[in-house]
């Protein structure tokens, strides 16, 4: 028998960790409905074209912007 054996602990699961088992085991399409969710909102193609315009317009802010100028 291997000493490590002897002294090993339980591996620990946090309250979080059990809630969450808990909520999958329950729900399967869980994990299905938040990748839709997650493409719905934030998967999305970029336009690097439209991108590369906002940022050539871009105006560099100062460093006290509510320092007036006159």
């Amino acid at each position: 028998m291997s000493l490590t054996r002897i002294f090993r602990r339980p591996d620990y699961s946090s309250e979080y960790t059990q809630f969450m088992d808990q909520l999958k085991a329950k729900k399967p399409q869980l994990l299905e409905q938040q990748i839709a969710g997650r493409a719905l909102l934030w998967d999305k193609a970029q336009d690097r074209d439209a991108r590369a315009e906002f940022d050539e317009a871009r105006v560099p802010q100062q460093p006290y912007v509510y320092q007036n100028h006159g």
